[in-house]
């Protein structure tokens, strides 16, 4: 059903359960200073999301295999890197289904996200340009005209700023109808008639690396792998993964498995009972067996103690 919101997140938990079709993980983010505002316009057949942050942080998206997803920058600012690549203004990200891709914010930022029916974009390039539009199987970068790329972000800018003032007219079906027709021409232009950015193939195979070391992780997360069973896991020599996390999260693998083990124990905590667990229990969960060594880490990564986690409300959507 057609209608739109916003909603400001003071919790990165929670702003990140407010993604639906694009799941997105905050391995790195600022806590104490958090504040971001997400706004969402749904439409028959595509969803627009507008994302606003105010602090740099990693993250690593996972897209839906079911969508079309584009994505850009909305401020210049501070230009998003999306799988190790630096976007420009009028840059455009063609996703592929189902991507698994790294993304850094610099700093504060405003970054877009366009997910359509596959069926109904291929309907619009055919009859606008007599031509199929098939999805890509590797996410490209595109650089369309600035008069094509300009008028996207307006468009697109336009239906978020109703959704935010005016949210119950998003609700009408023909204005639902009238604003998707013209975003969803705007946008098969630009992808039709944009240049493809060249990407090496060298570019393409580090990619792949760091998707498998991310289905590592995930694998073996409850355990701090020394870093020869890393590198054996992801079937890489340890200068490439070192070579490849460098470019795509600016931080060493041991740091990253490091932080992603510690926002584990944080979730878990943040949704325990503190009357019927402990924070060494959750800890020894996820491989922390030295209490002072993981309370000194966890007070350095999040700005507060464990235990003061734990004695927090519990998060509610």
């Amino acid at each position: 059903m057609p209608g739109g919101g916003t909603r400001v997140f003071l919790d990165s938990d929670l702003y990140e359960a407010g993604f639906r079709q694009a799941q997105i993980q905050f391995v790195i983010a600022c806590v104490a200073d958090f504040k971001s505002r997400l706004t969402w316009v749904e439409l028959h057949h595509s969803q627009l999301l507008q994302c606003e942050e105010d602090c740099g942080r990693i993250g690593y998206v996972s897209l839906s295999p079911r969508l079309a997803t584009v994505s850009f920058p909305t401020h210049a600012d501070a230009l998003p890197r999306w799988r190790g690549s630096e976007l420009n203004a009028g840059d455009i990200f063609f996703h592929s289904p189902g991507e698994g891709l790294h993304q850094i914010m610099p700093g504060a930022s405003i970054w877009s996200l366009i997910m359509v029916d596959p069926a109904k974009l291929d309907e619009y390039s055919r009859a606008v340009f007599r031509k199929p539009l098939p999805l890509p199987l590797q996410g490209r970068v595109l650089r369309a005209s600035h008069r094509d790329a300009a008028r996207l972000r307006r468009l697109h800018a336009q239906a978020c700023r109703l959704a935010e003032t005016k949210p119950r007219v998003l609700s009408h079906p023909q204005v639902a109808r009238a604003i998707e027709h013209d975003l969803l021409y705007a946008l098969v232009t630009c992808l039709s008639a944009a240049k493809t950015s060249t990407q090496p193939a060298a570019n393409r195979r580090r990619a792949a690396i760091m998707v498998r070391f991310e289905e590592v992780l995930a694998e073996h997360i409850g355990w701090p792998l020394p870093m020869s069973q890393l590198c054996e896991l992801v079937g890489v020599k340890d200068r490439t993964l070192r070579s490849c996390c460098a470019e795509f999260i600016g931080v060493s693998p041991s740091r990253y498995l490091l932080l992603r083990r510690l926002k584990e124990v944080r979730r878990a905590l943040r949704n325990a009972d503190a009357h019927t667990v402990d924070v060494a229990g959750i800890a020894r969960r996820y491989g922390f067996t030295d209490r002072g060594r993981f309370a000194a880490a966890y007070q350095a990564t999040f700005g507060e103690a464990p235990s003061a986690t734990l004695s927090r409300p519990k998060l509610t959507s």
